[in-house]
């Protein structure tokens, strides 16, 4: 082609319009071949594929436009930072990878125009991964704040800015977000106050550049997610400490002054780190030299049992004190537990003892428990009578329930053991047995009466053996109970 031809077509190339098909120029008689009518006929079969050529060309050139015009779209939005009060944009580079960690989210409270955007170039030099978002007072700022909202630059020097309350107030609305203050002064005071006021940093304008505003975020965002750490961890702790105290205070102090009998108690609630559980006891002396007893479970061993059992010992030991036994302490027991729990499929079970040392006999009330062991100076532990046993309180309807008196012969020298079912229903090894009440009398004796361990020893080591036995720590409460009258 001729450089005059190719001029041609290049300046003809540039006047045509986008889309349209490219011209084909015409072929001379001369070189058409011997027949112009076999030319024609080839040009006629040749139409139809050159249209259909021509009409992708044109559909490929509309779209080609359209991705244009989208690209451009986009430019000019990610560019514009608008006039509007608050615009969000990530700043993060491509598309993230699926399950990739979210962009951190900064917010700019910042007036001037110029400013935020520097801020907003600043923080994209690094590629840095950020959502964006700026608003122009702190008003509109706070509707903006969300749980999301990892860190927030604060221009100190804004036309409507109350100071260093402006750091409060944001945090009363975020407590948990990051604050850097910025200004355009170099006040070291100001800056001191500002970190005092809550912020994490305190940044001058002049002297930002990108890895200095990134880092910057960077570690006040770490440094508020390790104070709330520290805090919750606080708040945790002191927790923890009242409610120990507090469960604590809820255990009882038994009463026995002047009864010549030694107690030992030992509690364990099967809930994790807890105090207390729906295991519960109490022993007091009334005005008549007699001893009363009580050992206790509420089914489940949840807080709401915990404060169930709690209860129902609080009412019995003011009834002990008012005057009541036996069966009609039982039945307004029954009443309190009716009133108390949270369903009625809740119960408790219950065994409670009436002593009279001096003529060393016991009355005993079985109410669903088991029945404790009395360990005589000879022989075996003998398990005290069942056969009257009355049921579960909160089983029964008031008034259907009967709980009858066993009378207990005990001697002049005895041990009793009063256990909750916790103690007999750890398991013994990997398999499905259970230690039952004949393996607790077992072992028992052979502590009591081979071993010769007496009052706290003979608990302590009863519970560890049965945790050994168990392969750990019980599963349920435990409370075990050991009065002991000696010469």
């Amino acid at each position: 082609m001729s450089a005059q031809a190719g001029a041609a077509s290049s300046a003809a190339g540039q006047q045509r319009p986008a889309g349209a098909p490219i011209p084909r120029p015409r072929l001379s008689h001369a070189a058409s071949g011997p027949s112009v009518a076999a030319t024609e006929a080839a040009r006629s079969a040749e139409a139809p594929a050159a249209e259909a050529r021509a009409q992708a060309e044109r559909a490929e050139a509309t779209r080609a436009a359209s991705r244009v015009e989208a690209l451009r779209a986009g430019a000019a939005r990610a560019a514009r930072v608008g006039s509007a009060s608050a615009h969000p944009a990530n700043l993060a580079a491509g598309p993230r990878p699926s399950g990739a960690t979210p962009p951190l989210s900064v917010l700019l409270i910042e007036a001037d125009d110029a400013g935020a955007e520097s801020v907003r170039n600043l923080l994209a030099e690094l590629g840095s991964e950020v959502a964006f978002r700026w608003a122009r007072s702190l008003a509109e700022a706070l509707p903006l704040l969300g749980h999301d909202t990892a860190c927030v630059l604060l221009d100190l020097e804004l036309p409507d800015s109350s100071g260093l309350e402006d750091i409060r107030a944001l945090l009363r609305r975020a407590p948990h977000t990051a604050v850097l203050a910025v200004t355009g002064t170099v006040d070291v005071q100001l800056g001191a106050a500002a970190v005092a006021a809550g912020a994490q940093d305190f940044l001058v304008k002049q002297e930002m550049d990108g890895r200095l505003l990134t880092r910057a975020v960077r570690y006040a965002v770490e440094r508020k997610r390790a104070d709330e750490s520290q805090r919750r961890l606080v708040e945790a702790e002191l927790r923890g400490q009242e409610n120990a105290r507090l469960q604590r205070h809820l255990l009882p102090t038994p009463l026995l002054d002047g009864s010549g009998l030694t107690f030992q108690a030992r509690y364990r609630p099967g809930r994790r780190r807890a105090l207390l559980g729906g295991d519960f006891y109490d022993a007091v002396r009334t005005a008549d030299g007699t001893v009363h007893v009580v050992i206790g479970d509420v089914c489940g061993h949840g807080p709401d049992e915990a404060a169930l059992g709690v209860a129902l010992r609080i009412a019995w030991r003011t009834l002990v004190f008012a005057g009541l036994t036996g069966e009609a302490l039982l039945a307004t027991l029954q009443r309190v537990l009716e009133h108390e729990r949270r369903s009625e499929e809740i119960f408790a079970t219950l065994c409670m003892l009436a002593i009279r040392p001096e003529a060393d006999v016991a009355e005993l009330h079985l109410a669903g428990h088991p029945a404790p062991l009395l360990l005589l100076e000879q022989g075996a532990p003998v398990l005290l009578p069942f056969d009257e046993a009355g049921p579960a309180l909160g089983l029964l309807a008031d008034g259907l329930a009967h709980w009858p008196p066993a009378e207990v012969r005990l001697g002049e020298e005895w041990a009793l053991m009063l256990y909750t079912d916790g103690l007999i229903e750890g398991r013994i090894g990997a398999g499905t047995r259970r230690l039952g009440q004949e393996g607790l009398i077992d072992m028992i004796g052979d502590h009591h009466q081979q071993g010769g361990l007496r009052d706290a020893r003979l608990i302590d080591t009863a519970m560890s053996e049965v945790e050994d036995l168990n392969g750990g720590a019980l599963a349920d409460d435990v409370a075990v109970l050991l009065l002991t009258k000696a010469r």
